[in-house]
């Protein structure tokens, strides 16, 4: 059963970074991996990508990068499977054009990982739009992906949020 919830950051991606990257969560950063960038420098080069869309006329947006946190019922998944469910995911739903820095933490009774992705792509400079219907594509692909590998997922509901 994965939780998804995304957020926007404006301000810093670096303190972001830093905090999702934090070797006291991500068992000495054995828990954390990247796509695209390296994880010690990813907002130099998420910086870079954005700059490069400046100049190519594609500066679309206040955004940085965005949060993405995808979290496990307690007890029925693993760290390394859940980092591995994490990849797979970011894979699939960012479809390779964007950089991004994963990491899972185990500092918590439930496991779960955090996303940081580029707000803007490296292929054409196109920024990511996170709104209500790409956030249910990726609850739908998230929720598929647990199904694969036998993790429960949260029923849809009629209520809002």
């Amino acid at each position: 059963m994965a939780y998804l919830k995304i957020f926007p950051i404006k301000v810093t991606d670096k303190k972001a970074l830093d905090y999702i990257t934090n070797p006291d969560k991500t068992d000495e950063k054995l828990l954390v991996s990247s796509f695209g960038c390296s994880p010690e420098t990813a907002d130099l080069e998420f910086s870079m990508t954005r700059e490069m869309a400046k100049k190519n006329g594609m500066d679309k947006g206040d955004n940085l990068a965005f949060h993405l946190i995808q979290s496990f019922k307690p007890g029925e998944v693993d760290a390394e499977t859940a980092h591995r469910l994490g990849q797979q995911f970011a894979n699939e739903v960012l479809k390779g054009k964007y950089e991004y820095v994963i990491s899972t933490h185990v500092d918590k009774n439930h496991i779960h990982n955090h996303i940081i992705f580029n707000a803007v792509n490296f292929v054409d400079y196109h920024a990511y739009r996170s709104n209500k219907r790409t956030y249910r594509e990726m609850r739908q692909l998230s929720d598929e992906i647990c199904k694969e590998h036998g993790l429960s997922v949260i029923p849809p509901s009629q209520s809002k949020g």
